[in-house]
């Protein structure tokens, strides 16, 4: 694997620890946005790995999902999580304080969902 992948792919199982440490400490909002980031991290590692280039500049989970070929049963997941990268930081992105918009169960589900992810993509990475 590159080594560009593979710091993508680290920094994906960071973020996913991070996400799940915060869990633990009720930051349930930074649970939820670094689950979205672990998982557009893992996708970042994939397309790497898969296609030898650069995904660019984008964040968007469905059109990395798309490019290196996640099952259809991950979309909702994708569509899911992706929000929490701009609504988890900001108040006007939010319409409110964002703190206030997550509760352990959100937080829960978006550790779960990203967790998912992340087994498909380090079996993809596997190959």
């Amino acid at each position: 694997m590159r080594s560009e992948a593979l710091n993508w792919w680290k920094q994906a199982l960071k973020d996913l620890e991070t996400a799940s440490k915060n869990l633990e400490i009720e930051e349930y909002y930074v649970t939820a946005f670094f689950s979205q980031q672990a998982t557009e991290k893992a996708l970042k590692a994939l397309y790497l790995y898969k296609l030898k280039e650069s995904s660019g500049p984008t964040h968007s989970l469905i059109f990395l999902g798309k490019n290196v070929g996640i099952p259809e049963e991950f979309y909702s997941s994708l569509r899911k999580l992706s929000p929490d990268f701009v609504i988890t930081r900001y108040p006007d992105a939010a319409n409110g304080v964002p703190y206030d918009l997550y509760d352990k169960e959100i937080a829960y589900e978006r550790l779960k969902l990203s967790q998912k992810v992340l087994k498909w993509v380090e079996k993809e990475l596997e190959k």
